[in-house]
């Protein structure tokens, strides 16, 4: 990847975690840590890899993305905001009683949600549905699902993983964001699922494992990935839970709490200042 396309998806990851705290800030509630964790494969697929267009949302031929672990919705609604499916302005009413910005992604009134999610193990389950139809039906588009590493405890995850690879799902690529904390602590600590390598590999997946921070292995991988046939693939990328704010970066606190004004403000002006 040149260092033009770089530099670029480097604002736009930074723009996605500025608004995915803003969300987080206005509600007074909500998941930081995770957000921040995937804002880079978040701006890597939206503005660079993935077959949509902000202006005809709902189009059949469009690549899907499923947020499994739906709770890192303020990550999402950021990156859907900035790429023009609706006005930034809506990020600060995330949360509130008369927002179409709730807490787990909303699939009937957010424009750009393509399944709504929310309860662990759901959104990959829904996202093998996808894809298998896109199978059947002989349609181009490719599924992406992003998956929490504690969500991966989730027995339906599994099952999901055995689906996918029965019915050869090679338009599917996971994305599990293994960041190493979960709600209740270390994820090691709590049931430890992994080595995720080796048990998607044992359940048939294509698996590459990189650096979730690192465009260019994004790039790669997801290339790589795109040529495998007759599996599907997983990209395991080591991220830093609360990644681009110092203080919440590895602290299990910042999974699901809100920043009062003062952190608020000191973790903005550090992410503006990779800007």
């Amino acid at each position: 990847m040149n260092e033009t396309k770089k530099k670029l998806l480097k604002e736009k990851a930074a723009k996605i975690r500025l608004g995915a705290l803003e969300c987080v800030y206005s509600a007074n509630s909500g998941h930081p840590g995770g957000s921040l964790s995937v804002a880079d494969l978040l701006a890597y697929l939206y503005f660079e890899k993935m077959n949509i267009n902000p202006e005809d949302p709902d189009n059949p031929m469009r690549d899907r993305l499923v947020l499994s672990k739906g709770h890192t919705s303020p990550a999402l609604y950021s990156a859907l905001a900035h790429r023009g499916y609706f006005s930034t302005e809506l990020l600060k009413t995330f949360r509130h009683e008369d927002s179409i910005l709730q807490g787990h992604p909303d699939m009937k009134n957010v424009p750009g949600v393509d399944m709504s999610t929310g309860s662990l193990g759901l959104g990959i389950s829904a996202a093998c549905g996808i894809a298998l139809s896109a199978k059947v039906s002989g349609d181009p588009y490719r599924v992406y699902t992003v998956l929490g590493d504690g969500e991966s405890e989730e027995g339906q995850v599994w099952e999901a993983a055995m689906f996918a690879a029965h019915y050869k799902l090679d338009n599917l690529i996971a994305f599990l964001d293994y960041n190493g904390l979960q709600i209740d602590g270390p994820i090691a600590e709590v049931i430890n699922p992994a080595p995720f390598d080796e048990k998607f590999k044992a359940f048939g997946w294509n698996v590459c494992v990189i650096d979730g921070h690192n465009f260019d292995e994004i790039d790669e991988a997801v290339n790589t990935c795109m040529e495998v046939k007759g599996k599907p693939s997983v990209i395991i990328m080591k991220t830093v839970k609360g990644k681009g704010v110092s203080f919440m970066e590895n602290e299990v606190e910042w999974h699901g709490s809100a920043p009062n004004k003062e952190q608020y403000e000191t973790a903005v002006a550090e992410i503006e200042k990779t800007l």
